[in-house]
């Protein structure tokens, strides 16, 4: 059964707890004004579960080709993937000489995506991406009662902010595809069952 209760600033489902600014914030992913600057920028590449970083080892095979030579080597030197240099005990994925995600792959206009998702789009692989980036703007956070979903700001997004407004679309919506596969399609009607009654002018 799910309990859901609004707490201020947060929301509480099941054993999650979910920021407000989920409901208040706008968000839709610019990528002709960021150039999918996510793939590249940061301290670390995406992180990974155990689950994830085991599938895709094996997956490995129908997703290589999609990527570039680079990136290619980069994953046969390192793996799929890596202590993640901030925290030991978590899984990133490799990167390319300290800059993008090994796993990266440029258009012809230089944007940046994701060679798991581009194999995944042709079928070739049942891995769509790691849920990390999936989910992004969402941060999750486990704990040993909740997991907690946080709302995170970072400067390279600003303009996902500003046509998320334009077009007013909350982030949850923007992420109901990553929300469902991660916590399910009952979790997220409690969620958009609490925005329509909280939220709604």
């Amino acid at each position: 059964m799910f309990i859901a209760r609004l707490h201020l600033v947060m929301i509480e489902i099941g054993d999650t707890l979910i920021s407000g600014e989920f409901l208040e914030e706008e968000f839709v992913c610019n990528l002709s004004a960021c150039q999918g600057a996510c793939c590249v920028e940061g301290d670390a590449g995406a992180p990974l579960t155990q689950e994830e970083a085991d599938l895709l080892q094996n997956e490995l095979p129908n997703i290589i080709q999609y990527l570039p030579k680079k990136g290619q080597e980069a994953i046969k030197k390192q793996g799929v993937a890596i202590a993640d240099p901030l925290d030991e005990d978590e899984l990133v994925t490799p990167l390319v000489n300290g800059q993008e995600c090994a796993f990266t792959v440029f258009d012809e206009r230089g944007i940046a995506s994701c060679g798991i998702e581009k194999a995944w789009n042709d079928g070739a692989t049942s891995f769509r991406k790691p849920i990390s980036c999936h989910l992004y703007p969402a941060r999750l956070k486990d704990y040993q009662d909740f997991t907690a979903v946080n709302y995170h700001r970072w400067d390279i997004c600003s303009d996902a902010c500003s046509l998320g407004a334009e077009l007013k679309v909350p982030v949850y919506r923007f992420l109901k595809d990553a929300l469902i596969r991660r916590f399910g399609e009952k979790w997220y009607q409690e969620l958009e069952r609490i925005a329509a009654e909280e939220y709604t002018d």
